[in-house]
C-alpha cells in the first residue's frame, strides 16, 4: 500500500540539492527521459507513491522473475525508482528523468531472512539481470552490490551482448568506513561504476575507491524513504542514490538520441564529466569525473563518436558491447578520448579492488568541478587525502 508523506516531507525536493546545480530546467526543456525504460534491480519498487503514480511498468516484468516486484521489502527500491523517474506530485522525491519508466525487478538482498520463504521465491540478482537484458529497457541500474558468482558474470555478459547500459554502486566501504574496497557487480567488466559526492562536490569519505570507479554523481544530503511504511523520508546517502541519478542522466540522453549505442551514451557521459585530470588518466575515487548530461542535451549536433566503439574497451577487455551496435548506426568517427590509458576491469579476485596504488604525478587533493557558471571544489576522500590515480592494470 502506498500512502502520501507526512508533512515534513514537504521539504523532500527543497533538500535536493543537486536538481538546481544540474539545471533541471534547462535539460527538461530538451528531454525529460520520454520512451527510455529502466530497469531498477532491488528491493522492489512500491509504485503506489504519489511520486510513482503512473511511472512503474510492472506489467512488462518477465514473468519467471516477477515476484512480488511491486512489494518492497526495504524502501530502498522504491526510492532508486522515485530519484530516476519520480514525478514530485505530493512533496514526493522529484526524479532527474521524470519521462523515464520504472521497470521494477525484486531480487534477495539483505533485508530478507535467510532460509525464509520469501528468499527462496525471490529471484537472485543474476536471474534478474539476464531477464532485464531480453527486454526493450535501455538502462539496468543496479543499487546494491556484494555479488560475486559465475552467474553474475555471465548475466553481465549477456546484458552487454544485448547493449544494455549498467550502471552499479562501487560501496560504501570508503575510508570512513572500511578499506575502500568496491563492490560487484560494479567491478565486473561492463558496468559502469558509480562513486558519490555530497553538497560540497567533495566524494563522500564512505564512497568505495579503485580502479573500478568510472563516474561520480550526487549520493549525499537528500531524503529516501524511511522505511516500508512509505509515510515519510529521513536523511539517506550511499553510492545507491549516485546510481540512480547516473541512470537518471543516461536516460536523459537516450531519449533525445533515441537512436545512440550504449557506447554512445556512455561515451557522451565520459566526455563531458566535469575533472581537472587528463581523461586517460582517471581517479580512482572520481573515476572521469561528475556526471553532466546538460553538457550533452544542450547541443544539439553534440557527437558522440563510433556506435560500435566501447569507450571502456581497455577496462572491460573485450568486445560485447562494440559488438552489440547496430552496423547501420556505426558510421560516426571514434572518439580520442577514453579509449586510450585507463584502468583493466579483471573478472576474478573478489571485492577487492585491482590496480596499482601508485600515486599520479599530480597528487593535489583538490579538483575543481564547474557546474553551471559557477565552480565546486571536489575534495577527493576528504581533506588532507591525496588524489590517487588509478593507472591500467599491466
Amino acid at each position: 500500500m502506498g500512502f502520501a508523506p507526512n508533512a515534513g516531507a514537504a521539504d523532500a525536493q527543497s533538500k535536493q540539492w543537486y536538481l538546481d546545480e544540474m539545471r533541471v530546467h534547462e535539460m527538461w526543456k530538451v528531454s525529460t527521459g520520454e520512451g527510455v525504460k529502466v530497469a531498477v534491480i532491488d528491493s522492489g519498487v512500491n509504485p503506489n507513491t504519489p511520486s510513482l503514480k503512473g511511472q512503474v511498468l510492472a506489467d512488462e516484468v518477465p514473468k519467471a522473475v516477477a515476484y512480488h516486484s511491486t512489494v518492497d521489502y526495504l524502501g530502498h527500491g522504491t526510492t532508486m525508482a522515485e530519484l530516476i523517474a519520480g514525478t514530485g506530485s505530493d512533496g514526493g522525491l522529484q526524479g532527474l528523468a521524470p519521462g523515464a519508466k520504472i521497470v521494477p525487478y525484486r531480487v534477495a538482498l539483505a533485508g530478507l531472512k535467510t532460509g525464509s520463504a520469501e528468499m527462496k521465491k525471490t529471484p537472485k540478482s543474476w536471474q534478474a539481470i539476464r531477464a532485464a537484458a531480453d527486454t526493450d529497457a535501455k538502462i539496468i541500474s543496479m543499487s546494491f552490490g556484494g555479488f560475486v558468482s559465475p552467474q553474475e558474470e555471465e548475466a553481465i555478459k549477456y546484458a552487454a551482448s544485448k547493449g544494455k547500459l549498467m550502471v552499479a554502486a562501487v560501496g560504501n566501504a570508503g575510508t570512513g568506513k572500511g578499506t575502500g574496497n568496491i563492490d560487484y557487480p560494479a567491478g565486473y567488466p561492463y558496468v559502469v561504476g558509480i562513486a558519490a559526492v555530497n553538497s560540497s562536490f567533495a566524494v563522500t569519505k564512505f564512497s568505495s575507491y579503485g580502479n573500478y570507479v568510472d563516474l561520480v554523481a550526487p549520493g549525499e544530503g537528500f531524503p529516501g524513504w524511511c522505511d516500508t511504511t512509505f509515510r515519510s523520508y529521513c536523511d539517506k546517502a550511499g553510492t545507491s542514490p549516485a546510481t540512480a541519478i547516473t541512470a537518471a542522466s543516461a536516460a536523459l540522453i537516450w531519449s533525445a538520441h533515441p537512436n545512440w549505442t550504449v557506447n554512445q551514451v556512455t561515451r557522451s557521459l565520459i566526455d563531458t564529466a566535469s575533472r581537472t585530470w587528463a581523461e586517460n588518466d582517471p581517479s580512482k575515487y572520481a573515476g572521469y569525473g561528475f556526471i553532466r548530461p546538460r553538457k550533452v542535451l544542450e547541443n544539439a549536433k553534440y557527437d558522440a563518436g563510433a556506435a560500435n566503439v566501447d569507450p571502456l574497451a581497455k577496462e572491460n577487455g573485450g568486445n560485447l558491447l562494440a559488438k552489440s551496435a547496430t552496423s547501420s548506426s556505426a558510421t560516426s568517427t571514434p572518439s580520442a578520448s577514453a579509449t586510450s590509458q585507463a584502468r583493466q576491469k579483471t573478472s576474478t579476485g573478489g571485492t577487492s579492488a585491482a590496480g596499482s596504488s601508485a600515486e599520479s604525478s599530480n597528487n593535489s587533493n583538490t579538483l575543481w568541478i564547474a557546474l553551471g557558471g559557477a565552480a565546486a571544489v571536489l575534495v577527493i576522500g576528504g581533506a588532507g587525502v591525496a588524489v590517487m590515480r588509478a593507472r591500467r592494470a599491466r
